[in-house]
């Protein structure tokens, strides 16, 4: 009740600022909030809830391949020395390139369908897992892993009953990060190459000067982000139970 109350809060602050800002600004490209949400509440099932199920579609697959890729490899790394070692000058050079750079060769190698965004949302979510899933197996208090090991476990147990479970919480922090970065990256290549989608919507409301729909978009997108991150808040709190004691 407390976090829904909040959200109604922060979305009458946020509605308050957005009409101030149209009315000081005084353009029609920047409408106040009552004509976006009109639209938004007109054209939700027709247009708005056709695109977002695209995007959502495009942004989870992305999300799930990216997590399944760089957690296990993260952790892997992070736990062996020698590994490490030859992947880590890798990884910093590789980690630090925008991935966003890419986006024409993967239009030339995947065309312009759902392959080459759900490629790109996906090596920018993978690198993002794997460094934080590697510096948390790093972080890990050898007095954890040395009183499992006495007790005669394997090293794949302890791998995962203590490596994976303690480096959880912050993987599930990276998911939550990283949703902002692929709904952006998302609206970029929805824009650029596309046919569908809320990236698309939103520029081609634009290109029509149909200003009002196109924050009836934006709105929908927000919505979206909003969506994922609360799923990935609920799954970390039923998965990471341990985490929530006393809180």
């Amino acid at each position: 009740m407390r976090r829904l109350l909040g959200y109604v809060g922060a979305v009458l602050a946020l509605l308050a600022g957005w009409w101030l800002l149209s009315v000081a600004v005084g353009s029609p490209a920047l409408p106040g909030p009552a004509p976006a949400i009109s639209d938004f509440v007109r054209l939700w099932w027709s247009d708005l809830f056709p695109q977002l199920l695209h995007s959502a579609w495009r942004v989870v697959a992305s999300m799930t391949m990216g997590a399944l890729l760089g957690a296990p490899i993260g952790l892997l790394i992070g736990r062996s020395p020698r590994l490490d070692s030859v992947a880590a000058p890798m990884v910093f050079l590789t980690y630090p390139i925008p991935k966003i750079v890419f986006l024409p060769v993967l239009l030339v190698l995947l065309g312009i369908g759902n392959a080459p965004k759900i490629a790109l949302i996906t090596l920018i979510v993978f690198f993002q897992i794997l460094v934080t899933a590697r510096d948390a197996a790093r972080g890990i208090p050898a007095a954890s892993l040395l009183s499992v090991r006495s007790l005669g476990a394997t090293r794949t147990q302890v791998f995962r009953h203590v490596v994976f479970p303690a480096a959880l919480p912050d993987i599930f922090t990276a998911l939550r990060i990283s949703t902002g970065t692929a709904i952006a990256v998302l609206f970029f290549s929805e824009s650029v190459a596309g046919t569908s989608g809320l990236g698309y919507y939103i520029l081609d409301a634009w290109g029509r000067i149909a200003y009002s729909q196109m924050f009836a978009g934006i709105i929908a997108m927000a919505l979206l982000g909003v969506v994922l991150y609360e799923i990935l808040e609920m799954a970390e709190a039923r998965v990471c139970r341990w985490t929530r004691v006393g809180r």
